[in-house]
């Protein structure tokens, strides 16, 4: 998982900030003895540059280091066994304005972190 902030990329709904782009890359390989394939890797997702979009990207650090993010399985687009997928823990992976994995999604950002939280990933308290 890298993460970087691109401050030429303006998402829709956030055109004031930067952009902090998560960049998730696998190999195929063999875990507890099942080869599995890494089709369509490196993935790119993107998280508006707010106080929010951090937090956000601070708890995916957290799932991702728990395993959390991606899994073995089906592909539901590809119908591919053994592969590596997505977790039910949704990211917004297109630039497209309107493209229903991209931005504008008002609520994206507190949808997300309820999906991590069910997976018992949520901030700390200070």
């Amino acid at each position: 998982m890298a993460v970087k902030l691109d401050s030429s990329i303006r998402l829709a709904g956030y055109e004031q900030y930067g952009t902090v782009v998560v960049t998730y890359s696998f190999n195929s390989g063999t875990e507890n003895g099942v080869s599995f394939t890494a089709s369509n890797f490196p993935r790119t997702a993107y998280f508006p540059d707010t106080n929010k979009g951090n937090e956000v990207v601070d708890l995916m650090k957290v799932a991702f280091e728990r395993r959390l993010v991606f899994t073995i399985g089906t592909s539901v687009t590809t119908g591919q066994q053994n592969t590596i997928v997505w977790n039910d823990i949704h990211h917004k992976t297109s630039l497209d304005r309107g493209n229903p994995y991209g931005y504008p999604d008002p609520g994206y950002l507190d949808r997300v972190v309820a999906e991590l939280k069910s997976k018992g990933v949520e901030l700390q308290s200070t």
